[in-house]
């Protein structure tokens, strides 16, 4: 069974939580994994405008300054979203990642936003995978020699769980990646909104959008969902056609992980951070009260057995008043079917095992 390694968040004056971290690192051998002088990527999330729930930036400076000790080289990176919010250019992404506390000065090293200024920079990655053959991957996480994912550990709409995996399926894939997972067919304009301008016209690199009658036209026969054409239209009237069903997305999901991950299977490490757990995803402009108690924060070196055991602590608790869960929990019942009682969470945890991305049976081990 994989190892995965606990801390819980008691401290005293000669341990503090940031010296647990500093154990977590220790245990799971990071130095035989990122390396001397390599560009390392640090992938988290960097909350969006209004939403508090996303890991503090004291906590990544302690991970940079760890690894920074041997001669690595790192920086902290995201992805652009495919919806339009504070995150959906490099430009505004990294204004909101440094009103969120992220900057040089508080993590000790570069912000990099690893799909480029608009999410055009990527990378088709081959796989093995059950739905994809092909994955389209953020550059600068292809390119970086060596891989920490950090995540804040969640529930999520689409998946019933965020954690590493999605860390790594969403947040690493290019805006081509992600509306591959959400989406099986051509994004749609919105003729209500659509006025005519012809701007996505000329942005559009498979020339798949064609104005006529003064509305915009996408082909689905020549798109090849970029994505691009979403964030370009200043009126919003290019939209994601939210129609993937929700275990072939978990699929995709899983599958673009396997992508980002390719190359870098044994240069790279997972740490979960198991602390104001919201109901849903840090890309909301708001976060809500958290479902259970803040329990720790797990390393690994094996992303699904992270996250396996990251969703049992939570079942493993009783679940907090006033909050989205409407009835009390009790310890073992599953929080993520009563947050999202369509999703069948445990999809991506099979599929990432069956892919040999890791397995779900782990020895959790406390420091």
């Amino acid at each position: 069974m994989a190892r995965v390694y606990f801390t819980d968040l008691r401290t005293n004056p000669k341990r503090s939580l940031l010296d647990k971290i500093e154990d977590l690192l220790d245990r799971i051998k990071t130095k035989e994994r990122i390396k001397k002088s390599d560009l390392t990527a640090i992938k988290l999330h960097f909350g969006e405008k209004g939403n508090i729930a996303y890991i503090r930036p004291v906590f990544i400076r302690k991970i940079v300054d760890y690894i920074k000790k041997f001669g690595a080289r790192p920086f902290i990176t995201d992805t652009n979203t495919l919806y339009s919010g504070s995150r959906s250019d490099s430009v505004n992404h990294i204004n909101t990642a440094v009103y969120n506390g992220f900057d040089y000065v508080s993590t000790g090293c570069p912000i990099i936003i690893a799909d480029g200024i608009r999410g055009s920079n990527s990378v088709k990655v081959s796989i093995e995978g059950e739905v994809l053959k092909e994955v389209s991957i953020a550059g600068d996480i292809v390119n970086a020699d060596s891989l920490i994912v950090v995540t804040h550990f969640k529930g999520h709409e689409l998946s019933g769980f965020g954690g590493a995996l999605k860390n790594l399926g969403m947040g690493c894939a290019s805006r081509e990646g992600k509306l591959i997972q959400h989406s099986n067919v051509a994004p749609k304009v919105n003729g209500e909104n659509c006025k005519g301008c012809g701007l996505c016209t000329g942005y559009c690199s498979a020339c798949a959008i064609s104005v006529m009658e003064k509305k915009a036209f996408i082909d689905p026969e020549k798109c090849i969902g970029c994505g691009e054409c979403i964030i370009i239209c200043p009126f919003k009237a290019i939209e994601i056609q939210w129609n993937e069903s929700q275990d072939v997305f978990q699929k995709k999901m899983v599958e673009h992980a396997a992508g980002a991950l390719k190359g870098k299977e044994k240069r790279a490490i997972f740490i979960n951070f198991l602390m104001q757990i919201s109901p849903a995803c840090d890309c909301y402009p708001n976060n809500d009260s958290p479902i259970v108690r803040d329990i720790g924060i797990l390393a690994s070196i094996d992303p699904v057995s992270i996250d396996a055991a990251s969703c049992d602590l939570v079942n493993n608790e009783e679940s907090l008043p006033n909050t989205t869960i409407k009835t009390m929990l009790k310890k073992g019942e599953d929080k993520w079917k009563a947050l999202y009682p369509t999703i069948e969470w445990q999809i991506q945890l099979e599929h990432a095992e069956r892919m040999g991305l890791g397995e779900r049976m782990y020895h959790l081990i406390k420091v």
